[in-house]
């Protein structure tokens, strides 16, 4: 039995279409109609990946 790597992948279906929208653990972004390339963009990290911006909080 394999150990949990504390990567969460997340999928969700946007209501009224048939786009999926995938978060991988990396904080990077991805929409797509079709799960395996979902899944393919997901499993592929890091390639195509670009971690999502952090956000900051103003400093005035």
């Amino acid at each position: 039995m394999s150990s949990p790597t504390g990567e969460i992948y997340r999928i969700d279906w946007l209501p009224g279409t048939d786009v999926l929208h995938g978060t991988c653990h990396c904080g990077a972004e991805h929409s797509a109609q079709d799960p395996v390339e979902m899944w393919e963009w997901m499993l592929g990290h890091p390639e195509g990946h670009e971690p999502a911006p952090e956000l900051r909080g103003s400093t005035s």
